[in-house]
């Protein structure tokens, strides 16, 4: 696939071919969504808790006796149905993790890099570069690249003055290219991507 490589002020300076096994994968919805369920899942920290009946405080005397009272007979004021008393099938520390195998992974973020490539949302850039960090110019850089809408800028390596000038822009989000993930993908409107960052996902997805 054919497309235009632009420079910061959104104007054309070449061509690049992407490579067809990344960005013309066969797409895969089923595998797209089992990867972003398990990457949400991954994100939960599991730690919620309540307290059973065992847990609370208290209640250890029996409320009233047995028989011969006209009431509910009741061994404990710790028991569910009392105020006060422990819960019933609520939350407990879990681990919510989920296994999927890397190449399943990887071949979900090539069917997502196939859906953005074919909807034209990949915008390759020659170069970002900033003297110093500078939130006006890196906006500007990217109204003219992707307009008006939200950006996930991959980088292929560390680049300070860029990953602080995105930082304060809404609507945009840096990711280094190694550590591209499925919901940074499918959770912005375009993808842009300077040709470093290409040749770094080509060394592990293509």
């Amino acid at each position: 696939m054919e497309v235009e490589v632009k420079n910061m002020k959104g104007e054309k300076v070449q061509t690049v071919d992407l490579p067809a096994a990344i960005f013309e994968a066969p797409i895969n919805k089923d595998l797209m969504h089992q990867a972003l369920v398990r990457q949400q899942a991954n994100a939960r920290l599991g730690t919620h808790d309540t307290k059973g009946r065992s847990e609370v405080a208290g209640g250890g005397k029996k409320p009233w006796r047995q028989k011969h009272t006209g009431r509910a007979r009741q061994g404990s004021t710790r028991a569910p149905q009392w105020k006060g008393g422990g819960k019933v099938h609520t939350p407990h520390p879990r681990d919510y993790t989920q296994a999927m195998p890397r190449k399943m992974r990887r071949a979900a973020l090539r069917s997502a890099l196939s859906v953005k490539a074919a909807d034209g949302q990949i915008v390759v850039v020659d170069d970002l570069k900033l003297d110093a960090p500078k939130t006006a110019a890196m906006l500007a850089a990217l109204v003219a690249l992707v307009g008006v809408e939200s950006a996930l800028v991959l980088l292929p390596e560390k680049n300070e003055n860029v990953e602080k000038s995105i930082r304060n822009i809404e609507h945009a989000k840096y990711l280094r290219a190694n550590y591209l993930n499925i919901r940074d993908l499918l959770g912005y409107d375009k993808v842009v991507l300077p040709l470093g960052a290409l040749d770094v996902i080509q060394s592990y997805l293509g």
